[in-house]
């Protein structure tokens, strides 16, 4: 009742308070307009930020389209409040940032020579031909700062239908940017639409084209996939089961979320989590994975801390009884809790309840301080150097084996042997 309640009261305050009159977003739009005629418009919302509008979703990213200029923009926003970033000055593209908002605005354009990859612009002032570069009609509704819609391709239709349908010739436009195979699979399942026969065709005639993308692309896309709150519904739908693994072959374990399902919701899985559920298992998939799309060193560690961690799981019957004390002061909590869930979804004969019992088991458990550092030592006879690291490093073992209590003068024994 509470969340209804909450959602309701959310709405409610969207409904009288939309975005679009904020003082901040107000102001922006003024300054593109100081110089020109009332009758023209400069500048409106699009993108995201208009659909989420109109579906009554929270709005995160703000995205404008404006017949200005980069040069123009950064001119007219050079002595305010608002910083200039030359985020894609390429593309048409800067993005102003202020204490509350980071507002991306882009000039008009319209495509003149594509390759798959990447495409030739010309800079434009007319929005119809804008809209009809863009990918699907959803994407190509337009908000002024009235709150005024201009909708030249029908997208509130489809959005209201959630039908996500391509502006113009499905083929062509897939051929124009081989990404945006991947930003249809996003959007369907996004919105838990059916796919036309004429679409589907022209996503499969072209997943080869996907190699031409670079990988980086690809993986912000893959990212935005896994963020979705329905991404563990994918299962549901043959087709984008089928066209989300032949493009990412190395994350398979789909069946695995059917039983993720059974005990988390959204908000309790982050995209780590998610990849480290669909890429570990016996091949190091999560190895493959992490060359091949380069990424981030973080994403990397936490998977093979994961993917080790299993490992030992797998061998220790007491990780999580006997050594949970000991792997929660080495691994921390939220690893262990991510380590649970990995092995219940891997394992389809482990039973709810014993998940359950191990997850109160790692959220009751002591969490341990090691007291001792590099300074402690030093003060009772260690000189400074390499030798500090290597005997802090047997005290703490001795202290974690002697279910982590260690007196000082037994440290002092240790110091005083390691010295002689």
């Amino acid at each position: 009742m509470f969340n209804i309640s909450f959602n309701f009261i959310n709405k409610i305050k969207r409904n009288l308070f939309p975005f679009y009159k904020n003082k901040e977003l107000r102001i922006i739009f003024n300054k593109i307009q100081e110089g020109y005629s009332p009758d023209i418009v400069t500048a409106r919302f699009v993108g995201g930020c208009v659909r989420k509008y109109l579906t009554n979703e929270k709005i995160d990213d703000i995205d404008v389209a404006t017949i200005l200029s980069t040069k123009e923009i950064k001119d007219k926003f050079k002595d305010t409040n608002f910083k200039v970033f030359e985020t894609g000055v390429e593309h048409g593209t800067v993005t102003l940032v202020s204490k509350n908002y980071k507002v991306e605005l882009t000039t008009l354009r319209k495509d003149v020579k594509t390759d798959g990859r990447h495409a030739e612009v010309e800079y434009i002032d007319d929005w119809k031909l804008d809209s009809e570069r863009r990918d699907f009609t959803i994407n190509a509704i337009y908000l002024d700062i009235n709150g005024k819609v201009y909708d030249p391709q029908m997208g509130r239709f489809d959005l209201k239908n959630n039908n996500i349908k391509f502006i113009g010739d499905p083929q062509k436009r897939v051929e124009e940017d081989y990404l945006r195979i991947i930003r249809f699979i996003r959007f369907k399942i996004m919105y838990n639409s059916n796919v036309e026969i004429t679409t589907s065709s022209a996503i499969k005639q072209n997943l080869n084209g996907i190699k031409k993308i670079s990988k980086e692309r690809i993986l912000l896309e893959l990212f935005k996939i896994l963020d979705l709150k329905n991404f563990v519904d994918i299962n549901e739908s043959n087709y984008l089961k089928e066209i989300f693994i032949l493009i990412f072959p190395e994350l398979d374990n789909l069946k695995r979320l059917d039983r993720l399902k059974k005990i988390c919701d959204h908000s309790q899985i982050n995209k780590e989590l998610l990849l480290a559920i669909l890429l570990i298992d016996d091949k190091n998939s999560h190895e493959y994975f992490g060359h091949k799309y380069n990424v981030s060193n973080n994403i990397k560690n936490n998977l093979h801390l994961l993917a080790k961690n299993y490992e030992f799981l797998r061998e220790n019957k007491n990780f999580f009884t006997k050594d949970l004390e000991k792997n929660v002061y080495l691994y921390k909590k939220d690893n262990l809790i991510n380590l649970n869930i990995l092995n219940f979804v891997i394992n389809a004969k482990l039973k709810f309840e014993d998940f359950s019992e191990t997850l109160n088991k790692i959220l009751k458990s002591k969490t341990h301080q090691f007291n001792f550092d590099g300074k402690y030592l030093m003060e009772n006879g260690m000189r400074q150097g390499s030798l500090i690291g290597k005997v802090l490093k047997q005290i703490e073992e001795e202290w974690i084996n002697n279910n982590f209590q260690i007196s000082k003068d037994r440290v002092k024994e240790i110091i005083k042997l390691s010295t002689n």
